[in-house]
């Protein structure tokens, strides 16, 4: 099998060996614009008070100005993000070429843009893959109009829009009663709230080896295991710390996009970033506390060995001491052709590390 060079030389990347995520690499101007060769799938929801309309064979052609009618609301969502098919829906609407560039692009920083009396906005939806016991991104982009809201994510298999889609088919619900900058609200708050779900599981894992190394059963792996930790939690805390100053600039914002009546919507999720983002910040102080202590009980167990190493070494210096003595190659040397002297110095090598045991116990040395 024919390997490229680019992939030898990925093998010979430590981190590539190590299998070990790379939280520092992140940069949206290198990493490219992303490129698929799979058609996007568009859902349009049509929508007033009294009825709801769902049309999911869609296609990006059928999305012109004029099929935003003004005496209803509109939610088209695209999954797979294709970059012939967003260039298409972009064109046709009048998106700006740089609103289009960031959501094509995989790495942006979560953020907000008023251009063309379009309010956009950038974010990750965070998941925790089990099997892999990691945080994954999605980034997810909205394009608010005046009455349509256009939500553009690459995977169409994990979804968060479930609940709403279920609420929209509901008219007593309030994201069916009033307009698109409300259901904008209710697809941020699901964004946000999930990042709790993300974090419970963190903090499981976090739990069970605080766990294992208090009882001391830490293997020789467990700090490869905090390493991994303490990057899901600066991963996590990369994606969403921005969210706070996002939500921020959205209730600052004095665009007419978004009524004034649910500014205290948003205000909520504000509330609900904060609190993700402390519990993030602890549980990086957790990861610190717990490799301090995973340090410390290696030094510990270090010392223990050490101790142990100095006491047979004392110990058994007499013998060396005495053996040393009776072996110089000189011809007088005291007992040296004594009928008994091998059997006194055997005695001597017995004996005294005895009486030195003995004088260690009573000090508590061991």
């Amino acid at each position: 099998m024919k390997i490229s060079k680019r992939k030898y030389l990925d093998y010979l990347n430590p981190l590539e060996l190590l299998k070990t995520k790379k939280v520092l690499q992140h940069n949206p101007t290198i990493s490219g614009l992303t490129k698929t060769s799979h058609s996007s799938v568009l859902s349009l929801f049509e929508y007033t008070e009294d009825e709801v309309i769902l049309n999911s064979s869609v296609q990006s052609s059928d999305i012109v100005p004029s099929l935003f009618k003004s005496n209803k609301n509109y939610w088209l969502n695209l999954d797979i993000l294709n970059a012939e098919t967003i260039e298409e829906i972009g064109i046709s609407i009048g998106l700006h070429q740089l609103i289009i560039e960031d959501i094509l692009s995989k790495n942006q920083r979560p953020k907000i843009d008023e251009i063309d009396n379009l309010f956009t906005c950038v974010l990750h939806m965070l998941y925790f893959n089990q099997e892999t016991k990691s945080v994954e991104s999605e980034q997810v982009s909205f394009v608010l109009g005046p009455n349509y809201l256009i939500s553009f994510q690459d995977d169409c298999v994990r979804d968060l829009f479930n609940p709403i889609r279920e609420k929209l088919k509901i008219a007593i619900t309030k994201v069916r009663q009033q307009g698109p900058d409300y259901l904008l609200y209710a697809l941020l708050d699901a964004i946000v709230d999930h990042y709790f779900t993300v974090l419970d599981n963190l903090a499981v894992q976090i739990e069970k080896l605080e766990e294992e190394i208090t009882r001391g059963s830490a293997e020789n792996y467990s700090m490869n295991q905090i390493n991994d930790l303490r990057k899901e939690i600066m991963f996590f805390r990369r994606n969403a710390n921005p969210v706070r100053e996002m939500i921020n600039g959205i209730i600052r914002s004095e665009t007419p996009l978004i009524q004034e009546r649910n500014t205290k919507y948003f205000k909520d999720i504000l509330d609900h970033i904060i609190q993700a983002n402390d519990l993030c910040d602890t549980y990086r102080d957790v990861i610190s506390n717990i490799r301090d202590l995973y340090l410390s009980q290696m030094n510990l167990k270090m010392n223990e060995v050490m101790k142990f190493l100095a006491i047979v070494t004392t110990i058994l210096a007499p013998a060396t001491v005495i053996g040393g003595i009776f072996g110089m190659n000189f011809d007088r040397i005291p007992y040296l052709h004594h009928q008994n002297g091998f059997w006194i110095a055997g005695a001597l090598m017995i004996i005294i590390p005895i009486i030195m045991i003995f004088y260690f116990r009573k000090k508590n040395w061991f």
